[in-house]
């Protein structure tokens, strides 16, 4: 299995500068079907929400964005109900600056980044891949066991502690495919 994480800014000619011949797939927001389904704004639905018991979110993001909290606003779970992949995100712009993720819907406990990470998006981003994409991670095996598979993301971050950039959803398919899921 051969699978790699390239930016999707990269031109073709670059890709296969580095790659030779491979099959390339955008795995973004802006993919094409049925690849859009790993980005983290697909709306697949039911997804639970950590520490929150018999609440569930339709995206990743939602999940992610809907946890945040910042000097001026907490938790919204108005984000768990954004189902058209726009209007997710949360600004520090207008909120001031993030003060950390909440843990759980009613949690009293403020998550610094690298923990949100682990605690929140990781398990959220993982049940997706084990309960929703598994027609679509088979297909990505046979595919890399024919040739190279480059996955295109806006973020090429593979490591959970650099805390400069976010994660790359792309580097997680990866890992998971790989079976080399970061704890």
């Amino acid at each position: 299995m051969t699978v790699f994480v390239e930016s999707h800014r990269l031109t073709a000619e670059t890709i296969k500068r580095r790659h030779g011949e491979a099959q390339v797939i955008d795995v973004t927001s802006r993919g094409a079907d049925p690849w859009v389904r790993f980005s983290p704004f697909y709306p697949h639905g039911d997804i639970p929400v950590p520490f929150s018991p018999g609440y569930t979110s339709q995206s990743v993001e939602g999940v992610w964005q809907g946890l945040k909290v910042f000097e001026l606003a907490g938790v919204d779970i108005g984000k768990f109900r954004v189902a058209n992949m726009k209007g997710i995100k949360r600004s520090g712009r207008s909120l001031g600056s993030v003060l950390g993720h909440r843990e759980g819907v009613d949690g009293k406990r403020l998550l610094g980044y690298r923990e949100a990470r682990s605690a929140i998006y990781l398990p959220t981003y993982r049940w997706v891949l084990e309960n929703k994409l598994q027609p679509e991670l088979d297909t990505l095996r046979q595919l890399s066991a024919q040739a190279s598979v480059i996955l295109l993301d806006y973020e090429i971050n593979a490591n959970i502690d650099d805390l400069r950039r976010p994660i790359s959803h792309a580097a997680l398919i990866k890992a998971y495919l790989e079976n080399n899921w970061p704890e």
